[in-house]
């Protein structure tokens, strides 16, 4: 039985975009796509999900202010509403209780544009600039109360440019992260991954016996 799968957005929703294709386009994928929640009424990618024919819904968080768990209990009845098995979020702009977070516990995943652990938070993109590294990348991960720094399930890597702006960088990463986070979700939803702890195993043999390497002087 495929696994039902809700995606929370509050923007444009580029990630969400990705996994409904993935989904779509194989019959065979371990998961569909029941359900899309906004927490803005207007997000962009409200329009994108209906257009696929994903039911979509929106909770405002506004209205609820500072009260996370009265946001959260709404949120959580419409999920076991739509019998809902994993979460993904989508560029969700609202931070969960250490409750929600539990409560979902190996079931919740999220896309974070660096290669975790290296720079969590805001301006993940920046902080590679700054600090000069050479790959950059993009990390699916289960979501814990910590902010980014759940058991890491998927990476992927590009490298970074001597004339890359956080613009430049971030637009390549977003390539990475479109590519990773339908493959992570299929791992997840198809029950290859484990947790081991604070990490994560997979069943399945998805690491290609070659080296990425940046700057490349062979």
């Amino acid at each position: 039985m495929k696994r039902r799968v809700a995606i929370l957005i509050s923007g444009r929703g580029s990630n969400m975009a990705a996994l409904i294709d993935a989904v779509k386009s194989d019959a065979d994928f371990p998961a569909e796509i029941a359900l899309v929640v906004a927490n803005i009424a207007d997000a962009p990618g409200l329009v994108i999900a209906r257009q696929a024919g994903v039911e979509t819904l929106v909770i405002a968080s506004k209205p609820f202010g500072k009260d996370r768990a009265g946001f959260e209990a709404k949120l959580q009845a419409e999920l076991h509403t739509a019998k809902i098995d994993l979460i993904c979020l989508g560029g969700f702009m609202r931070l969960f209780t250490a409750e929600f977070v539990q409560n979902w516990h190996g079931r919740m995943l999220n896309i974070h544009p660096s290669l975790l652990p290296s720079f969590p938070g805001l301006d993940p993109h920046g902080q590679a600039l700054q600090a000069g590294v050479k790959l950059s990348g993009a990390t699916v991960h289960f979501v814990t109360a910590e902010t980014d720094a759940g058991p890491i399930v998927m990476q992927g890597a590009v490298c970074v440019m001597d004339d890359d702006t956080p613009d430049t960088l971030a637009a390549r990463v977003l390539g990475i992260e479109h590519h990773i986070y339908p493959q992570a979700l299929r791992l997840v939803a198809s029950g290859q991954i484990r947790l081991d702890g604070d990490v994560c195993r997979t069943s399945a043999l998805v690491c290609a016996d070659g080296m990425l390497v940046s700057p490349d002087a062979s």
